[in-house]
């Protein structure tokens, strides 16, 4: 077998990332082994098993609101992100979707660079009338501040709301709850930059 292309920024990331906890490390670990593995075929949602997301948690300068949108295919509120879709430096990833599903400018990353890494399963699903089979996001997440009085707006593929929401009732807004303890650590770290 023919061995891929490896990612340098992707494994850069990866690398260099300092994992949080147990969790953070082992799954740090099975993505550079994936990584090793599938090269830059992790890139595309052509591969079936999983592929690179990576995804915004957008923080206001007091930090105690987050940016959020109502995601169609979850039902519920959720950061913003997406595949990577051949793009080569997670970051621009993270900045893209972020753009592209709430309309944010101005974005300033906090921290030194990726802030979490998560394994996701992703069950299968109808979109855009086509069946995705279930799947792993191999995600990297960052942590960005905004002005929270610019102007927002919905991507209607993607989502139907996007707002401004309070930190401390997150809970009230998300429907998914294995997400929580994600969005909570995120937001934690959010503090500590």
């Amino acid at each position: 077998m023919k061995k891929t292309n490896i990612l340098p920024d992707w494994a850069a990331v990866l690398r260099t990332f300092r994992p949080g906890d147990a969790r953070e490390e082992a799954e740090r670990r099975v993505m550079l082994s994936l990584l090793e593995r599938e090269g830059d075929g992790l890139l595309s949602r052509e591969n079936g098993f999983a592929h690179f997301t990576a995804s915004a948690v957008i923080v206001n300068p007091s930090r105690d609101r987050t940016l959020m949108a109502f995601h169609k295919i979850y039902r519920s509120w959720a950061w913003s992100g997406g595949h990577a879709d051949g793009e080569r430096c997670p970051e621009a990833v993270a900045r893209r979707e972020a753009q592209e599903e709430t309309g944010i400018t101005g974005l300033e990353r906090l921290g030194g660079g990726a802030m979490s890494l998560e394994i996701l399963p992703v069950w299968a699903h109808v979109r855009r009338g086509e069946t995705v089979a279930s799947h792993l996001h191999l995600n990297v997440s960052y942590l960005f501040l905004a002005d929270d009085t610019v102007p927002l707006r919905t991507a209607p593929e993607e989502n139907s709301a996007v707002a401004w929401l309070p930190v401390d009732a997150l809970g009230e807004y998300v429907s998914e709850p294995d997400m929580m303890p994600i969005y909570r650590r995120l937001l934690q770290r959010a503090n500590n930059c």
